[in-house]
């Protein structure tokens, strides 16, 4: 992305690239104050085109009719933006004088208050924590409080100042936007945790830039490509064509883990689903569901660990087993909650391919979890290390167990291991959307667990009938999508809210891990016409 920067800040393009930019700003400014007349807005300005960028956009707004105060971070700022901001009437404040107009109480609740805020301080170039004279301006605020609560908008130019660029890091303050308006293409900040949990609401704006050449660092699933993945049955399939899951999930501690990916594998579409577990958790699950087979057999794709108890001896040798034999027949095997912690002793038995586990392994930890595989394999990580730098995390776990790793968060990652064979536009690493807040709730992960373990299937027995080889980066990001918009779905519907094809970002209420499988159906629908639309 910084390539085609250069390209567009080339001098015979460099006032149209920074006019179309401030322009495109301006709009999006506008849009968000319901019109621009006698509204106060403040600029936030560093010394890059970005903070150009913000000058020429409040220049915009200040011929508008609204009042307009740019706040300098630096002594070198866009000259030319500057000097039209100057001419259009804008205020302009530096230094220590900037930094005492944000602590003006009095002044703020009056008639300088103010109902936007364009960040304009750094840009795509821009590296580490903000300087001291930008934290400066930001500080103050981010103490007036997060979204919704502050009293007024932030629309990020690019992205919120301060955010790692491409691995989307948060190395200090940062202004959490409500809206981010950047050029061509989306950068690892809008996409990777940290940083993707401050840029709200983001505008991709063309300004006849060429994409980057080469593949990308991260990607998100369009929902056509996610939509077309997902499987209709036709006259001549029968349950082992659909696909057979298996389920090697609950205790007689946590019983209620394979209730719950029972019925999200069933719900979300699977041929058979069958059951290995003690046999009050066979009980509970066929009250439930009494189609599920409680019987060990031929399956395209395994469930292993939901519900675990990890001090079952006896049990945790049968999980074992059951990845081993994953490992051995290169059969999907979705790795989930306390059959995580069997991962470094399958690894160290040493009767494996020199991958490792192997790509068809898909291992589903939290940041917890992470922190403790990959230290137990050799590299000491806690969690808040990988909640500071997930997308490093994702892919050291892939490496070091050659598995697709899941890496559940906001966003929820995906990552390849090394050697995947990937196409000229593919990423090793992907980056979904995980659904609404509501969906932190006990049992979320079990129903993520059996929504994935379908889709593996599924897949899986596409491929015997000579069909399209496996991807399971690909099922995976099928399968958090799926669990995310039954999230959304759910979260409305419960509410007595009508849950569509735009449902998401709407507020909704709280859900329980049943509701979310309960909704999987709908979702698939929804999608499957989607997928269908011309």
């Amino acid at each position: 992305m910084r390539a085609a920067a250069h390209y567009l800040l080339a001098a015979s393009r460099q006032e149209l690239a920074a006019q179309a930019a401030g322009a495109v700003q301006a709009g999006s400014a506008v849009h968000r104050l319901g019109g621009a007349a006698g509204a106060g807005v403040v600029l936030l300005v560093g010394g890059g085109h970005n903070g150009g960028d913000a000058l020429l956009a409040g220049a915009a707004l200040q011929r508008a009719g609204a009042r307009v105060t740019a706040l300098l971070a630096t002594e070198h700022p866009h000259a030319a933006a500057l000097a039209q901001a100057y001419a259009d009437g804008v205020t302009v404040l530096a230094g220590q004088q900037a930094a005492s107009w944000l602590h003006d109480e009095t002044a703020l609740r009056g008639p300088l208050s103010f109902r936007l805020v364009l960040d304009g301080l750094t840009g795509i170039g821009a590296t580490g924590a903000l300087r001291a004279e930008a934290a400066a301006l930001v500080e103050p605020l981010i103490a007036r409080g997060g979204r919704g609560q502050r009293g007024f908008r932030v629309l990020a130019v690019d992205l919120p100042s301060g955010t790692g660029v491409d691995e989307g890091t948060v190395p200090g303050p940062v202004l959490t936007a409500d809206r981010t308006v950047t050029f061509t293409c989306l950068r690892g900040a809008h996409l990777l945790p940290p940083a993707a949990q401050h840029v709200g609401e983001v505008e991709v704006a063309d300004l006849g830039l060429p994409v980057p050449a080469g593949a990308p660092l991260v990607q998100r699933p369009n929902e056509t490509t996610l939509a077309r993945m997902v499987t209709v049955p036709g006259d001549a399939d029968h349950k082992y064509t659909r696909g057979v899951v298996g389920l090697w999930a609950g205790s007689l501690t946590y019983p209620g883990a394979a209730v719950l990916t029972a019925s999200a594998a069933a719900r979300t579409g699977a041929g058979m689903v069958r059951l290995i577990a003690p046999r009050r958790v066979e009980d509970l699950v066929l009250a439930r569901r009494p189609e599920v087979v409680p019987a060990d057999g031929r399956c395209q794709a395994l469930v292993i660990g939901p519900g675990t108890d990890p001090g079952d001896e006896e049990r945790m040798a049968q999980l074992a087993e059951a990845l081993e034999r994953s490992v051995d027949q290169d059969l999907p095997a979705v790795v989930d909650a306390g059959a995580l912690t069997l991962v470094p002793s399958v690894l160290a038995a040493g009767t494996m391919a020199p991958g490792g586990l192997g790509e068809r392994r898909v291992l589903t930890p939290h940041a917890g979890e992470a922190a403790a595989l990959i230290s137990e394999l050799g590299v000491r990580r806690t969690r808040q290390e990988v909640e500071a730098a997930p997308a490093a995390a994702a892919r050291q776990l892939a490496t070091l167990t050659g598995a697709t790793v899941v890496l559940k968060g906001t966003p929820t990652l995906v990552a390849r291991p090394a050697g995947t064979d990937l196409g000229a536009t593919e990423a090793g690493l992907l980056s979904l959307d995980a659904g609404p807040g509501w969906l932190a709730t006990a049992g979320s992960g079990d129903v993520l667990a059996g929504v994935l373990g379908t889709v593996l299937a599924a897949r899986g027995a596409q491929e015997e009938q000579g069909g399209q080889r496996l991807d399971p980066a690909a099922c995976a990001a099928l399968a958090v999508r799926l669990h995310a918009r039954a999230g959304w779905a759910a979260s409305l519907t419960r509410q007595g809210l009508e849950a569509d094809g735009e449902c998401e970002g709407a507020h909704g209420g709280p859900v329980t891990a049943l509701d979310v499988a309960e909704a999987l159906p709908g979702v698939l629908a929804r999608m499957v016409a989607h997928s269908l639309t011309p």
